[in-house]
């Protein structure tokens, strides 16, 4: 029986925490007295590591940069990340639990910390959208099998613009 719980598949969360933020308003005061439309452009990066046997890092990191008149307005940088302890998973699985499952965890940690960081420094709250990660990691996995000697992914990515 002993052997039964060593090859049991399992999938833990053990921590979620905000890893890194930063809030820049390198044009303030005079920007504030602008007037015109902001213009929002969000990029998110994932990220996945092993931190120690059976154990990995995912992080979600959110880059949202408004603009008034070619000028930032604010910029707002966060990483959130989740500690999971993933065992006895198929590495084809592994994968999928690592780019899919484990970010989805994270995401909306990160849409939070986001909307309150501009709330609290007095910008109306960017909401960020909901994120189809299964489509991002399989794009992903195409992308990397269209490489020649392409580096296979580790569950780390880049989307592009979410609105």
């Amino acid at each position: 029986m002993a052997d039964d719980t060593n090859t049991t598949p399992m999938f833990q969360i053990q921590r979620i925490y905000l890893k890194d933020l930063s809030l820049e308003q390198p044009n303030s005061p005079q920007i504030l007295l602008e007037q015109g439309q902001p213009q929002v452009e969000i990029t998110l990066n994932l990220g996945a590591e092993p931190i120690a046997d059976g154990m990995f890092e995912v992080t979600v990191t959110a880059t949202v940069t408004t603009k008034v008149s070619d000028k930032t307005l604010f910029l707002v940088e966060a990483k959130q990340g989740g500690i999971f302890e993933i065992r006895n998973i198929p590495e084809e699985q592994l994968k999928q639990i690592l780019g899919i499952a484990c970010p989805n965890i994270v995401y909306p940690y990160l849409r939070a910390i986001v909307s309150d960081v501009c709330t609290r420094a007095g910008f109306p709250p960017v909401m960020l959208s909901e994120v189809n990660f299964q489509a991002m990691f399989e794009a992903q996995q195409a992308q990397a099998q269209a490489q020649p000697s392409g580096a296979a992914g580790n569950g780390s990515g880049r989307a592009g613009a979410v609105n």
